[in-house]
């Protein structure tokens, strides 16, 4: 059995409020395009998830949001500024579900990505993850508790400036 990760860094986000919390930053108007090309871009591909994991910060709901899919969502505070094994740790609680999308932030969501393939993909933003960049990943398992590092098959990545 395959089953499918989608990692999503949340898109652009406005920094024009210093004294707001970072959990309630909102994405910039470069930031809603971006989440918008982004679901187009999925859809297209044909990557629509049958699970989102999202952090429950306002830029990462608000990109899910853009990305206008009709899935089964869980905000999750936990996926908030999570490290690694963190977000590691809520995909494999996973259940019932052959492709799950992870919206979350960085460092975390792009250390996760680099733990995961096998190989990275050959794009020249893989290592930095910035805003709104997406790996599409295949695992060889039959449940999300069995995925390991480097046990994932990148087969795809973008960013919304490729889009």
């Amino acid at each position: 059995m395959t089953l499918r990760l989608i990692l999503m860094r949340h898109a652009k986000s406005d920094w024009g409020t210093p004294a707001l919390a970072d959990h309630d930053r909102p994405l910039n108007d470069r930031g809603q395009r971006a989440a918008q090309a982004l679901g187009k871009w999925i859809q297209a591909r044909g990557y629509q998830p049958d699970l989102v994991l999202c952090s429950s910060a306002l830029r990462t709901r608000q990109t899910l949001a853009g990305l206008d899919l009709d899935t089964d969502t869980h905000f999750e505070r936990a996926l908030y500024d999570a490290d690694r094994a963190q977000l590691l740790s809520a995909l494999k609680s996973a259940r019932d579900a052959t492709c799950v999308l992870m919206i979350a932030h960085n460092p975390g969501i792009g250390d996760l990505a680099a733990h995961l393939v096998r190989a990275r993909p050959a794009h020249s933003r893989f290592d930095d993850y910035p805003t709104g960049a997406t790996l599409v990943c295949d695992f060889d398992v039959s449940t999300w508790s069995d995925i390991t590092a480097r046990g994932g098959d990148a087969v795809d990545f973008t960013t919304p400036k490729d889009i």
